[in-house]
């Protein structure tokens, strides 16, 4: 049974990073009048799962947080992947909708301004998750130790790379299947007994 709800929460955290790392293979590598409406198509698409990205962070961290450190770094987490979802659906829509509309309508002049705008968002909200990673590693950290490291460095280095690779091949594809590894990693980690627990069973079995 355990290894059954292993697999499904792995299916679970993996799916939005593995969707948007395809997704990235589609991605026109630039936007001129011929890519435009494509453009705009696929932002349109991915307008709801960027923000299921969050959902790497926010499974392992399932439950009500307590009145200690622990409950304080997951509110800081899921703030985090809050402030992501807002701020990076931010970017999609008025870096991928928005700009690919108006360059597909002939609008010359305000596809740069509003690349601008939109990378500003995007850059905020990968902040914001970068704070949620960390904030969540730590969480995991105490409950299960040294086993959640290489999922942490994993996220981290996605995190880096996200700043400005967005899913465009090749980086932004990478990136998001670091994500997937990342999240996948740490979801296992999860299900491994938490050292807390083990210290304070020990003396019952006795």
């Amino acid at each position: 049974m355990r290894s059954l709800r292993v697999l499904r929460s792995t299916a679970l955290v993996t799916a939005a990073p593995l969707m948007l790392a395809v997704a990235g293979l589609l991605h026109p590598r630039h936007l001129t009048a011929a890519t435009a409406g494509d453009w705009a198509g696929l932002h349109i698409a991915l307008l709801p799962v960027f923000p299921l990205l969050a959902l790497g962070l926010i499974v392992p961290l399932w439950g009500r947080p307590g009145r200690d450190a622990e409950g304080a770094l997951t509110v800081l987490a899921w703030s985090g992947c809050l402030v992501y979802a807002a701020y990076y659906s931010g970017l999609d829509a008025v870096a991928g909708i928005s700009a690919g509309t108006v360059v597909d309508h002939g609008i010359r002049g305000a596809a740069g301004r509003l690349f601008a705008v939109g990378g500003d968002l995007g850059r905020t909200g990968v902040y914001a998750l970068a704070v949620a990673c960390l904030a969540t590693c730590a969480v995991l950290w105490r409950r299960h130790g040294a086993r959640v490291l290489p999922g942490t460095v994993v996220l981290l280095v996605a995190c880096w790379f996200f700043v400005d690779s967005h899913i465009f091949w090749p980086r932004g594809v990478f990136t998001m299947l670091g994500f997937a590894v990342g999240f996948a990693l740490l979801t296992v980690a999860t299900y491994q007994p938490a050292k807390n627990t083990a210290r304070t069973e020990m003396p019952a079995n006795r």
